[in-house]
């Protein structure tokens, strides 16, 4: 791998494209300011201008959410895992089909594993201009995004269709569905029911892990966050591990037959891959294909946080209900 090649595979954070117009809420007061990033993969955004940054999908898709304070991400599922880590800011989760089922915060660093099955939103609730990173399972991102009712209904008052294709359409600018083409239909009242309550008793202990948490866990070893073995036990077609200065074999070179993806959280690192080397910041992501050797090691010492995440030979991303 070239050096060249090696930056063709990073995703700076300073340099992420966003869309303003990615999904059918864009439009909603409450809504219309947040911006939305798809790092890996083609993500599951319902607009044509989404810029996509690396378009291979390693088995899993990775994008992003940036808000401004009191900007909301309306209540959606979706068919496969979504796990957050937030990488600036402070963010309320909340679920459930009217949102009031269970909610909690998050600080920079927590990692979420939403359950599918439940309704999901959240909001910047911090100060400043908020980044949330999400990694969703399946190539295809399980077919895009499943929305409330009232979502659909209250975009509509806006100027935003959603087509059954998926496609978002603009009233405002002149735009209409094609001959042919529905708009995507609303939850029946059936279908809503047999969505579960769950409550944050259910989520939080076995879908949470705070930051502070994974690295008093991982002062010495690599900690397993999301996996077989992990803090949160799953299966959803990825693992991810956290990294930190002092644990063993940083900076060891090794190969792997599976697609690794290294995310920084907090520092500054130094990889390889096949003798090629970059220097990666907080917010930046490296995308390193199987059998490629690497290495990753902080590049000063300091508060260092990294999270990795690593395809599996799980089937299609779907994660565990609660």
């Amino acid at each position: 791998m070239t050096k060249q090649t090696l930056e063709k595979r990073i995703v700076r954070y300073g340099e992420l494209v966003p869309c303003k117009t990615a999904f059918i809420d864009t439009h909603t007061p409450g809504s219309d300011q947040k911006e939305n990033f798809t790092i890996i993969g083609a993500g599951v955004s319902e607009s044509p201008d989404q810029h996509v940054h690396i378009r291979e999908t390693p088995g899993f898709n990775i994008g992003a959410a940036g808000q401004p304070p009191k900007c909301t991400n309306s209540l959606h599922t979706h068919r496969t895992a979504e796990v957050f880590f937030v990488q600036k800011g402070t963010w309320r989760f909340f679920w459930g089909i009217d949102g009031k089922d269970g909610e909690f915060v998050a600080k920079e660093g927590d990692l979420f594993n939403i359950p599918t099955g439940i309704f999901r939103g959240f909001e910047n609730i911090g100060e400043e201009y908020g980044m949330i990173m999400a990694v969703l399972g399946g190539n295809n991102a399980g077919g895009g995004v499943i929305w409330a009712p009232h979502v659909i209904q209250t975009a509509k008052e806006h100027g935003l269709i959603l087509a059954e294709t998926g496609r978002l359409y603009d009233t405002k600018k002149g735009e209409s569905l094609p001959d042919g083409v529905n708009p995507m239909p609303l939850l029946t009242a059936e279908e809503l029911a047999a969505f579960p309550v769950v409550n944050e008793r259910d989520v939080i202990p076995h879908y949470v892990a705070r930051y502070l948490d994974i690295k008093a866990m991982g002062n010495k070893e690599t900690v397993q966050v999301l996996g077989e073995h992990g803090i949160l036990k799953d299966r959803p077609g990825f693992e991810i591990d956290f990294l930190q200065e002092g644990q063993k074999g940083l900076g060891e070179s090794y190969r792997s037959d599976q697609h690794e993806v290294f995310m920084v959280h907090d520092g500054y690192w130094k990889i390889q891959v096949d003798g090629e080397s970059a220097i990666l910041a907080p917010g930046d992501t490296c995308a390193v294909p199987p059998n490629a050797e690497r290495s990753i090691q902080p590049n000063v010492s300091g508060t260092t946080g990294l999270f990795l995440i690593r395809s599996t030979n799980d089937e299609a991303g779907y994660t565990q209900g609660a």
